[in-house]
């Protein structure tokens, strides 16, 4: 069993950044679509509109089976929620979990965005440690490492914010395809996982929830929730290992 990261070419590198600026400007813009009153499918149909019009291809669009450009969860939903006719709320919490392809190579990325005026100082908690983990996920991605670092200082710093991490779904590698080796996970022991090495891509991905870190899948066999019904936040980068110390492929300059 492959446990390990693949390590990229210079021309799959270029490549991998391209898909990576493509998807961090998509949900960049995607930002001023969520307005209370639209539909989770308007918003992706925008997400799949501007990411073939960069000349890259949906990375998520029948992947699995999956029906949409992008996993649009709302509040209680952790990942993989199923655009439709759902109208956005005020107040609503909306991860948007995306991806595209360049000549083969992946990129994946996922933010929480807050619908709406109101800003309700739990949610934007949410959303700040979220962001705050996935910081200190990437301080940590140095070759040399085990992805253990990765996990241990992520878990390490929600559940001291008062916060849990998902445990059933995990971050990856990444490159030819949109999940490879290894796993990343958002929780564990520090000296565990693969070794980072210069030349391998990683997605981290934490997903911090206000109660229960134990989750259920719907019934349309795709969307997860917290088993409690509480608020999940879901944010995600893709990361390039090299010599100078990770770099994030899917933040714009």
């Amino acid at each position: 069993m492959i446990t390990e990261g693949s390590i990229k070419t210079p021309e799959q590198i270029v490549s991998m950044k391209h898909a990576c600026k493509i998807v961090a400007e998509a949900l960049m813009k995607a930002e001023s679509h969520l307005v209370v009153g639209a539909t989770t499918r308007d918003v992706d149909d925008f997400l799949r509109h501007f990411i073939e019009n960069e000349g890259a291809k949906p990375a998520f669009l029948g992947l699995y089976g999956f029906p949409a450009t992008a996993c649009i969860s709302v509040n209680e939903e952790i990942v993989h929620g199923i655009p439709g006719e759902r109208k956005l709320a005020e107040g609503d919490l909306v991860s948007i979990d995306c991806g595209a392809i360049i000549d083969g190579m992946y990129s994946d990325h996922a933010r929480t965005f807050l619908v709406g005026e109101k800003k309700e100082e739990d949610k934007l908690k949410l959303i700040s440690v979220a962001k705050k983990a996935l910081d200190i996920g990437i301080e940590n991605s140095h070759a040399g490492n085990k992805i253990g670092m990765i996990s241990n200082s992520i878990e390490n710093y929600v559940l001291g914010e008062g916060f849990d991490v998902v445990r059933e779904y995990v971050g990856h590698g990444i490159g030819t395809q949109l999940h490879e080796p290894p796993s990343v996970p958002n929780f564990g022991d520090k000296d565990k996982g693969a070794l980072l090495r210069v030349g391998m891509a990683i997605a981290i991905e934490p997903m911090v929830t206000q109660g229960t870190w134990e989750t259920k899948v719907l019934n349309d066999k795709w969307t997860v929730v917290t088993k409690d019904g509480k608020l999940s936040t879901h944010v995600e980068d893709t990361v390039l290992i090299t010599e100078n110390g990770p770099e994030v492929l899917t933040r714009l300059k």
